[in-house]
């Protein structure tokens, strides 16, 4: 069983991308920016909410993307901040709908009753983003999202976040 996993993981991190044909004359832009709220869930009692910014690029077409963003998650008792870069696989569903799956580190530091701390965790997302037209200028997006935190308490998060795209030229 954990053969056939390891190898439907593999066939869909390797399959390449369905391409969609580009016009000539569409420019490629330099990068996206992700403006959006955040909702995340601690599997054991907590929750927040709070505002989200993200800059994704794409250093490999049709086979990497890089998302670093930060978000800040409010609640009664605690102030929550986190900075996270991502490392995705992007798929085209369609010339207006694109769908990424990936995972890398997080920096997370917690302020709760007067005391902070600091932690290192792991997020893995999937990520779908719908653009208004083919030339992905303007969209918006929605990214549900997993996080565990290597610090005390190894705790476990679920969230979503989402929002407008907006193409850097």
């Amino acid at each position: 069983m954990r053969l056939a996993k390891s190898l439907v993981i593999a066939a869909l991190l390797l399959a390449p991308a369905t391409t969609v044909a580009q016009q000539p004359d569409e420019k490629e832009s330099a990068g996206v920016l992700e403006l959006g709220v955040a909702g995340a869930w601690n599997l054991k009692n907590a929750s927040g909410f709070g505002p989200t910014v993200a800059v994704e690029v794409t250093p490999v077409e049709h086979w990497l993307e890089l998302e670093a963003g930060v978000t800040p998650l409010f609640s009664r008792r605690s102030t929550e901040w986190s900075a996270d870069l991502l490392f995705k696989k992007p798929w085209s569903l369609s010339k207006k709908i694109e769908f990424m799956a990936g995972a890398g580190p997080e920096w997370i530091h917690t302020r709760e009753s007067g005391a902070s701390t600091n932690s290192v965790g792991a997020e893995a997302v999937v990520d779908f983003m719908f653009w208004r037209s083919r030339k992905h200028r303007f969209g918006w997006y929605l990214e549900p999202t997993y996080e565990y935190k290597f610090g005390s308490g190894h705790e476990h998060s679920v969230g979503v976040n989402g929002g407008i795209l907006i193409a850097i030229p």
